[in-house]
């Protein structure tokens, strides 16, 4: 690596700038507290010419009480300590610099402290910082580190989640109290699931063209701050403690939760910020500095990857050492078992814009002493030149699966809408067993199945419900016109768009919904559920309800006959995944024999007969079986055999003579609409009776 100085950040030998711990800004920045009262508060800016802080009145936002020159110290950090900062002090910045293309200088500007742990607004684009001084108690409870192979992620909208759960207090209803209440626990223990995901809860902002229709921005995909938790989803009394007491009811729920063995991920913005296009708000990095911290053209023009006005460039150091520093805060501080990295592809793009899949953010990140730690799933696209990466992140990195997605979609629903109207298959069963298995051709083999997260829904799309009731979207109440959400959903309603009293569609979608479930969580790869998706929530066809902050995007936790056995079934499914080391590979399938962890799969057509070229290039193959066998590593061989039937006509298979295979046990099955106790035994050679599409389990011995 060349030489540097402290003006000259260091450069690999592509010429790329990196980000790492010791690059500067050397300092630690934002505010520190001096064990004999006061603080010191560093802020970094490479352009800025001079910078001030402003303390603010306790209950005032807008009474400035007091106002402190910042010095430069050194590698770019400004650096004032005074008495006034103490733990609940309001503050912000103002910051002036030169006037040139890139630089959106402002001395009137009341910014935020890009480290600031707490952030209390006044309203819309109305926010200061505030000093926190956590002294919290983990009792020690540590991370549960889930290995890979047994994680069940659950992702869920900390106040949807929780809103209109019964179980809970009123006044926790929507809150991290609420995550953390024993009847949330509960529920989740109960489920089966081992990782709660929850969507955005860094402080956020509504877009101003949003706060116009009405509307607000509920996913919370719009971070005022990468470090200070969103004050709205603490319970009154916490915001009316401060900051602090919101830091404290977030970790006690992370606390229970990690009591009872469950893990919190985090899903975190750092693709871009709540400050939009040149011209939106001014609240923070735009005013410290533009040109470090945003991609831009020589012109200052913004090269915008996300679609949300801004990118973080993450090319420049000081951007690099932001996210990072923001991670271990969240690892560290506050006990976060791991990240989901939003649009993390701009993450990885280079001082050209172009994404590196070696780039020194991705790579600090994965092998960062503490981060690596901790499970770190990217999102693994932006809407950027190049912006689709599936299967490119690397060693250290697992990945939202749109392939698998799209994939098991099409063969449940769009390809059987498909056979009604033409009485003819577009695809064969072949796509779908590469996803079983683990969608070795996007991860490879030295990755494996567990660098696939899978999924069939996510908070952006159709439900789970939705899925099987309604082939477009309806998505009027966004304020659009229809304009946004996804237009290819490869969606099925099964004969009416989506209200219905027909049993007949009622049944074939509730089918379909067990299909779509057992897909996921039978497969190779760690499985993604959707809150609500275990017992078939709706949201009225909206596949983008990011701004309805209300009942429809609440979870309802008042459920129906029908509900209750769509969740019976997914518990009893998470239940054989966990019993079964032969549906949770840690590696590819290999040869029997070829190693005890690796599994040996098997794969015959409705026969009995193993499967053949001819039969995986026939469109007409709806039907296939699968033996896998796998051992945690210690005990006797696990055999699973699945039947998977992807047409509404019946059949009867023949089970197949597997090496090694006395007898079959049924484990489960999808046709009832009831969790039917089935024991039946089969011995190979005998025919099983399928009855139009479903999924069978059964165990070998």
């Amino acid at each position: 690596m060349p030489e540097t100085t402290p003006d000259a950040p260091p450069v690999a030998a592509s010429g790329e700038r990196v980000p790492a711990a010791a690059v500067a800004p050397r300092a630690k920045l934002g505010v520190h507290l001096d064990a004999n009262g006061g603080g010191t508060l560093r802020v970094w800016s490479a352009a800025a010419s001079s910078m001030d802080l402003v303390i603010f009145d306790d209950e005032d936002l807008d009474w400035a009480v007091d106002e402190r020159a910042l010095r430069p110290v050194g590698d770019d950090v400004w650096e004032v300590s005074t008495p006034s900062l103490r733990a609940g002090t309001r503050y912000a910045l103002r910051v002036d610099g030169p006037h040139a293309p890139g630089n959106t200088f402002n001395p009137q500007s009341l910014l935020l402290d890009p480290y600031a742990r707490g952030i209390v607004s006044g309203g819309p684009d109305d926010h200061r910082s505030v000093v926190v001084a956590s002294s919290f108690a983990w009792n020690g409870v540590e991370k549960p580190r889930v290995p890979m192979d047994r994680t069940v992620i659950y992702e869920a909208h900390v106040k949807g989640l929780t809103k209109r759960h019964p179980d809970i207090p009123p006044a926790l209803h929507g809150t991290y109290a609420g995550l953390g209440h024993p009847a949330m626990i509960e529920h989740l223990s109960g489920l089966g699931v081992t990782s709660v995901e929850l969507l955005p809860i860094h402080a956020f902002d509504t877009e101003p063209r949003l706060r116009a229709l009405g509307l607000s921005n509920y996913w919370g995909y719009n971070s005022l701050s990468f470090f200070a938790p969103h004050p709205g989803y603490a319970t009154e009394e916490a915001r009316r403690s401060g900051a602090t007491a919101i830091l404290d009811e977030l970790k006690l729920a992370v606390r229970n939760l990690h009591e009872a063995g469950i893990e919190v991920l985090l899903d975190v913005v750092y693709n871009h910020t709540a400050e939009l296009e040149l011209g939106g708000p001014r609240s923070s990095l735009r005013g410290i500095d533009n040109r470090a911290y945003y991609r831009q053209l020589d012109d200052g023009a913004y090269v915008d990857v996300t679609g949300c006005g801004n990118s973080l460039d993450t090319s420049h150091p000081a951007a690099a050492r932001l996210v990072l520093d923001s991670l271990r805060f969240w690892s560290e501080e506050m006990q976060i078992d791991g990240f989901r990295f939003d649009l993390a592809a701009t993450l990885g793009r280079d001082a050209s814009h172009a994404f590196d899949a070696e780039h020194p953010l991705l790579r600090g990140i994965a092998e960062d002493d503490v981060l690596r730690h901790d499970k770190l799933i990217a999102e693994p696209w932006d809407i950027g030149m190049g912006g689709w990466q599936t299967g490119f992140f690397g060693r250290g990195w697992h990945e939202w699966n749109d392939r698998y997605r799209d994939g098991v979609r099409n063969f449940w629903l769009s390809d059987i809408e498909y056979m009604r109207r033409a009485g003819t298959s577009p695809a064969s069963v072949g796509g779908l067993a590469t996803h079983l298995a683990g969608s070795a051709p996007l991860f490879g083999r030295e990755r494996g199945p567990l660098a696939s997260v899978n999924f069939v829904t996510a908070h952006d799309g159709f439900t789970l419900h939705d899925l099987v009731a309604y082939e477009v979207k309806h998505n009027d109440a966004n304020g659009e016109h229809g304009r946004d959400g996804a237009e290819t959903n490869r969606s099925f309603n099964h004969g009416a768009e989506g209200e219905t009293d027909d049993p007949r569609i009622l049944t074939a979608r509730r089918r379909a919904m067990r299909n779509l479930a057992a897909t996921l969580l039978l497969s190779a790869g760690v499985p993604m559920l959707t809150a609500g998706d275990e017992f078939g929530r709706s949201q009225n066809g909206n596949n983008n309800a990011y701004c309805l902050d209300g009942p429809l995007t609440w979870l309802d936790w008042q459920h129906s006959a029908a509900q209750t056995q769509l969740t019976d079934h997914v518990r009893h499914l998470l239940r054989l995944r966990r019993e079964h080391p032969a549906l949770r590979p840690v590696r590819y399938a290999a040869e029997p024999d070829d190693g005890r962890e690796a599994p040996a799969i098997r794969w015959y057509d409705e026969t009995g007969a193993e499967m053949t070229h001819e039969r995986w290039t026939d469109a007409a193959q709806r039907t296939l079986q699968y033996l896998v066998s796998s051992t945690s590593g210690s005990g006797p061989v696990d055999t699973v055999l699945v039947v998977i039937h992807g047409c509404e006509d019946d059949l009867a298979v023949t089970l197949p003579a597997g090496e090694r295979v006395d007898s079959y046990r049924s484990l489960w099955s999808s046709e009832h609409d009831d969790l039917v106790a089935d024991d039946r035994v089969f011995a190979p050679g005998d025919r099983l009776d399928l009855h139009g599409p479903s999924v069978h389990v059964l165990s070998a011995s």
